[in-house]
């Protein structure tokens, strides 16, 4: 019981920083979506040591693990755009198959560098 309020409140920090974010775009209003100001904001004070991983992670691989529920509204409301399916969704398509596979892409390449940089890391511990 204990682990789910711990991370029921660490949903709420990540709304928070959410709706921090969104408050920032306000603010500054740029095209940015106020999600990416907020995910900045909790990148840059984790980076910073200003708050703990420990205090997000429970929420966030909740968050993670529930990720399908969340974009079922999205998929549903395609449902009233058919039109501008049947016009342009094979673009819409390949836009959103290209940008997957970008990401997967530096995905892989950024986990494969930082991977070896920590490897490198611990030989040099062993052997120092």
């Amino acid at each position: 019981m204990l682990k789910w309020v711990q991370g029921a409140y660490q949903v709420l920090l990540l709304i928070l920083f959410s709706a921090l974010g969104d408050l920032i775009k306000r603010i500054l209003h740029t095209p940015i979506p106020g999600s990416i100001f907020g995910l900045l904001l909790v990148f840059t004070l984790l980076f910073l040591k200003v708050i703990r991983l420990e205090w997000l992670e429970t929420g966030a691989s909740f968050l993670l693990a529930n990720l399908l529920l969340l974009f079922v509204p999205s998929a549903v409301g395609i449902i009233q755009y058919q039109h501008l399916m049947e016009a342009e969704g094979v673009r819409i398509f390949l836009v959103i198959a290209i940008s997957t596979v970008l990401v997967m892409t530096i995905t892989g390449w950024t986990t494969e560098r930082l991977s070896r940089k920590r490897e490198q890391k611990q030989g040099l511990r062993l052997w120092s």
